[in-house]
């Protein structure tokens, strides 16, 4: 028996498989945005492996050499900082920080904003109020001054913009969720459980989160991409991580000096920014087509 109710679901699971897979193939855009992304984690996770030189290296004697499109050599293939840094190096080993701030950052934005708007739309009452009104104080503060504010006080450290991003972006998770749920609590198959004894959390963790998980996906892949830019321009500013970690914002703030001279400087994190960015959001509008079904009738 359990055997058969395993060859049906793994003949579900390739199904679905087969069904997404045919949906990308017929969104070029999703399906650029899908290569981008797995491009940049892919770099993110071998950057050791694959960077030419150290990228805290300095060489003096061979600073602000042009890349290779613009009349450099192929020793550096996108040039050197003002330190004689290799730009190259420095972008391979700043996509280690965009990606694991990203991903960890809407990770823990996710859990933290299911888990309150859960319990807000499931309760209600003064559940549903308390954690409302906290939602609505903290969508009252700007959301570079609220991440500002919160780097100044914390400090710099990766840990820290992993915090802020969390605390910057719970609020859309909470409030689509409760939204979600508010639709379906009362519904038939959650009346059923409960007349046979389910209790809440179980009914709110099994039966109700994998029904509304959807459009939380889609929010998290889009809430990557805001993720991402709020490092970018936290390190830009001097508030992200420490000095000595490469990151794109960080070469972007560095390159500002050079825009008449060697603007290639800030033109290539600026660039790999950009680039992230829109496959980042590329991929969630392709998800978002994929898993509405309204949109696919």
């Amino acid at each position: 028996m359990s055997s058969t109710a395993s060859l049906i679901r793994e003949s579900v699971y390739s199904e679905e498989e087969t069904v997404m897979w045919k949906s990308l193939k017929d969104s070029k855009t999703g399906l650029i945005g899908v290569i981008i992304v797995l491009v940049v984690f892919i770099t993110a996770v071998t950057a050791t492996l694959i960077v030419p030189y150290d990228p805290a290296k300095q060489d003096l004697v061979n600073k602000l050499m042009n890349p290779v499109f613009a009349g450099g050599t192929t020793k550096h293939l996108l040039g050197t900082d003002q330190l004689g840094r290799d730009i190259l190096s420095r972008i391979i080993y700043g996509s280690r920080v965009t990606i694991l701030v990203a991903f960890s950052g809407t990770i823990c934005a996710g859990i933290l904003g299911i888990t309150l708007g859960a319990l807000a739309g499931y309760y209600g009452k003064w559940v549903d109020s308390v954690i409302m009104r906290i939602v609505d104080i903290q969508l009252s503060f700007p959301f570079v001054l609220l991440a500002l504010f919160v780097a100044a006080v914390l400090g710099r450290s990766l840990r820290n913009i992993i915090l802020i991003a969390a605390i910057s972006n719970w609020v859309q998770y909470a409030r689509l969720i409760r939204g979600e749920i508010l639709s379906v609590r009362e519904m038939e198959y959650i009346e059923a459980i409960r007349s046979v004894g389910g209790k809440n959390g179980r009914i709110i963790l099994y039966h109700i989160i994998p029904n509304v998980i959807s459009p939380v996906i889609v929010q998290a892949t889009l809430g990557m991409a805001r993720i991402i830019l709020m490092e970018a321009s936290l390190s830009y500013l001097g508030l992200g991580v420490p000095l000595e970690i490469p990151t794109w914002g960080r070469m972007l703030s560095d390159g500002r000096d050079y825009m008449l001279t060697n603007p290639w400087l800030a033109i290539l994190p600026g660039i790999a920014i950009t680039v992230t960015v829109l496959g980042v959001n590329l991929m969630g509008d392709w998800l978002r087509d994929y898993l509405d079904p309204k949109l696919n009738v």
